[in-house]
């Protein structure tokens, strides 16, 4: 099995091969799927993430939902990721890590969250997810009782399965441009 070092140079180089253009293709592809999902349409709130340039990109999936459901993104605040509801792309800052984090304050009812759409560098066919390597989103999940679905280009997929630690939180599913790739059976 590959070290969680190696998976992250490996996908850094893949990201390396798709221009911009590509991603944000794929990126659509990715959410016009995902919007017919049965947990998404029934949500009220969704906990997202702003994306960095070579994530999947969720800006313009941001912008499409945000007036007809809660979003709620994260902003980094020391170790921890504190959530906040997006009002507008004018309501953004760059915070840690060049990420657009939303103003305002702490979002008040994280319990109410019904679906949470979450990033990262490589995903298996079990759920598992590898991360940055800080553990924010592991942190916070861990306090949240919600559906998690993981989101990452094909590419980024790790056959036949990643390393992984008591502290990872698994998704309840994965989706790429190519649809659902992970489902673990598990419900919140």
């Amino acid at each position: 099995m590959q070290s969680k070092k190696d998976i992250r140079t490996r996908i850094a180089q893949e990201k390396k091969q798709h221009t911009t253009e590509e991603l944000h293709n794929l990126s659509s592809r990715l959410f016009s799927q995902l919007e017919a999902h049965p947990r998404f349409q029934l949500a009220k709130t969704v906990l997202l993430y702003h994306s960095l340039p070579d994530e999947v990109q969720t800006h313009a999936f941001i912008e499409k939902w945000y007036s007809q459901k809660v979003i709620v993104l994260p902003v980094v605040k020391g170790n921890e990721l504190e959530l906040r509801t997006y009002k507008g792309a004018d309501q953004l800052q760059t915070g840690s890590f060049h990420i657009q984090e939303p103003l305002g304050t702490a979002f008040p009812s994280p319990a109410s969250i019904d679906l949470a759409i979450i990033p990262g560098v490589s995903f298996d066919r079990k759920g598992n997810r590898l991360g940055r390597g800080k553990g924010y989103y592991d942190r916070l999940l861990n306090k949240l009782n919600v559906y998690k679905i993981g989101i990452c280009f094909q590419f980024q997929l790790t056959e036949p399965g990643l390393p992984t630690e008591d502290s990872d939180i698994p998704m309840d599913e994965v989706w790429t441009e190519n649809g659902n790739v992970a489902s673990t059976g598990r419900q919140c």
